[in-house]
Parts: C-alpha cells; structure tokens; sequence
C-alpha cells in the first residue's frame, strides 16, 4: 500500500511541475475588466448595464455604461476633492502630475495596445501614447506660472490697487474627442488639473479604452 501510495504522490507532482512549466500561449490570460473610476474607486456601473464594443483586432470588450446616479457619485466625490487639490501649493499640483507622467511612461505599452485595439497602427498608438506623455509633462511646469500669467495689478485713477488674481473654477466636465481620444483627453484634463481644479471625465464613446 505504501508503494503505491508513493506512486501516486509522485504523479501527482509530476502533473503540478508539468502544468508551472507549461509554455505562456498555454496560460489563459488574466484580462482587465474595464469599470468606472470615482474617487479612487473602480466600481462597476450601478445600473449593471455594459455597453459590448466590437474591437478593431477581432473580439470584444464589455464596457460599464454610468447611470445617472453614477454620474451624480462622481460629481460629489469631485465637490468633496475640489478644496483639497484648490489649496496644494502650486509646485506640488505639477510634482503630483509629473509623478502621472511617470507612471504613463511605465504602462506605455498598455495604452499602446488599447489604440491598437481600437484600429490605430502600431506606430500611431506609439506617437500618440508620447505625445500624451510629453504634454502632460509640459502641463505640469504650469501650476506655479499661472499666477504671473493670468494674474497681475490693473492700473485705476486712484490711490488704490487692483489685483488679478486667478481662481479655480471647481468641478470641470470633460468629454474626451472621438479622435484622438487619448491625447484629446490628457490636454484637456492636464489643464483643468494644473489650474487647481478638479474634473468629471467621460470617455469617448468609440474609443474609451485608454
């Protein structure tokens, strides 16, 4: 009985070390499932409603579709993070978002292949991933120049003196382009970001995967 006993304990870790060396094409992949993203949450549409988007390479994806109740979670988690981001010092805001170019600049490949899904070549995916990167950079050295930009004393016939000074605006709603969604939607972002306020981002409908 041991004999066999051991057999079979043997087998069964032959199996075990032939499935760990099986060749990667072999492995189902672990997929992303795309969600929404609200105050640092990805949480699936409250409705349970997905939208399947056809995808240029064959396949398809399941996309969330954000109900209005959705949109009004958003819309209050982003009133409640306006004042926060509003009073960061204005060199920080750019650290913050330069730390994001790091970060696009580490997950290049995956924003490449989710413009290659949606028909980009592989080469514009490429161009368009860079560009995103680079004007996010370029974004970030604003933070601390609007002031001196937009800002400024206006003269008056008096003794007195009148400040520019600019605000932020609060909550901003953005609509990421049909083209170019991905670097359509990081200027856009960008900018709202770098002036101190915060925004309400919906993708674009035919490309929201970047």
């Amino acid at each position: 009985m041991g004999k066999k006993s051991g057999k079979k304990g043997e087998f069964r870790e032959s199996a075990l070390l032939s499935a760990v060396a099986a060749p990667d094409d072999a492995r189902l992949q672990v997929r992303r499932t795309p969600k929404l993203y609200i105050g640092g949450a990805f949480p699936r549409s409250e409705s349970g409603r997905t939208d399947v988007l056809p995808l240029a390479r064959g396949g398809s994806a399941n996309i969330a579709r954000a109900s209005r109740k959705d949109l009004r979670e958003a819309v209050k988690v982003a009133r409640a993070a306006a004042p926060g981001w509003a009073s960061r010092n204005a060199s920080l805001r750019g650290q913050i978002m330069y730390r994001v170019a790091e970060l696009m600049e580490g997950r290049a490949a995956q924003f490449r292949d989710d413009l290659v899904a949606h028909g980009y070549s592989k080469s514009e995916a490429t161009e368009e991933v860079a560009a995103s990167i680079d004007r996010l950079v370029w974004f970030a050295g604003w933070p601390d120049k609007i002031p001196a930009v937009l800002g400024g004393t206006n003269p008056v016939a008096s003794s007195h003196f009148v400040f520019t000074i600019p605000e932020p605006t609060g909550v901003v709603a953005i609509i990421a382009p049909e083209s170019s969604p991905l670097l359509g939607l990081v200027t856009r972002l960008a900018g709202v970001l770098a002036g101190g306020n915060v925004a309400v981002l919906v993708a674009s409908e035919g490309a929201p995967l970047p």
